[in-house]
């Protein structure tokens, strides 16, 4: 049975030039007939992509026409039918963010990657954290703070010397940025299904914005996150270099 592909790039011009080239040689279908979503870019439009496409269930195979990749496959013209047939699946669950804003209002938000707290002025952000409904930490003196699920804990995550997670870990990784007090203290690993909520202390004094995806909330008092177990992302890679190879290799460069 043919595979029916949706292609989507990005607005880089190798992207575009990719589009033309795969689309007329392999035909095209409209998102609402196709079995598989075809991306073309780098790993910030992956992830436009995969929130583009919450809730319909459709599986996404990247090639890189951008700068990482890393959630990407190769760019290769030929055989691609054979590829998206030989894939391998890895089913995603992406955070829920649920933020309130000094003004009472409340933002949701789905993160993929990480859900980061981020410190708005000079000062350093004071934040405390509950894990399910209890205090684990009453003041954290730092940059700021994140919760990175096992398939982010390569990008944000460990540029903040967070741990690299493997894929079918079932924990997600609390991290700080850049502590002052607790100097020593780097983060937590917790349950997949823990809800975390971190409160801004003297938020008039030490503003902080919640970030998910690169979605930003200024001026939040309060974020609470928790693994969303109801949306699933279907990612394909190559045979052999799925995302557990990938974040196994990682940690070895």
């Amino acid at each position: 049975m043919t595979t029916r592909i949706h292609f989507t790039a990005s607005e880089a011009e190798t992207a575009q030039q990719a589009l033309t080239v795969l689309s007329d040689r392999y035909g095209a279908v409209d998102l609402d007939r196709c079995d598989v979503v075809v991306a073309l870019g780098g790993d910030g439009f992956m992830l436009q992509t995969l929130h583009a496409l919450t809730g319909r269930d459709l599986p996404v195979y990247g090639m890189n026409r951008g700068t990482v990749g890393f959630l990407m496959n190769g760019y290769v013209e030929d055989g691609l039918p054979e590829r998206l047939a030989a894939a391998e699946e890895t089913v995603i669950n992406p955070l829920r963010m649920c933020a309130t804003r000094a003004d009472g209002s409340v933002q949701e938000a789905l993160a993929i990657n990480e859900v980061s707290l981020l410190r708005e002025g000079p000062q350093a952000a004071k934040l405390r954290i509950h894990v399910d409904g209890r205090m684990r930490m009453e003041e954290l003196v730092c940059d700021g703070a994140l919760i990175a699920t096992p398939a982010g804990s390569t990008a944000y995550n460990y540029s903040a010397h967070g741990p690299i997670l493997p894929i079918d870990s079932e924990v997600l990784a609390l991290t700080a940025i850049a502590p002052f007090r607790p100097r020593r203290w780097r983060g937590a690993l917790l349950p997949k299904k823990a809800e975390v909520e971190i409160e801004v202390l003297t938020p008039e004094r030490r503003p902080v914005m919640a970030d998910a995806d690169s979605r930003s909330v200024r001026h939040v008092v309060r974020v609470q996150i928790r693994s969303a177990q109801d949306v699933r992302h279907r990612l394909l890679f190559d045979n052999g270099h799925g995302l557990e190879e990938r974040l196994l290799r990682e940690q070895f460069v």
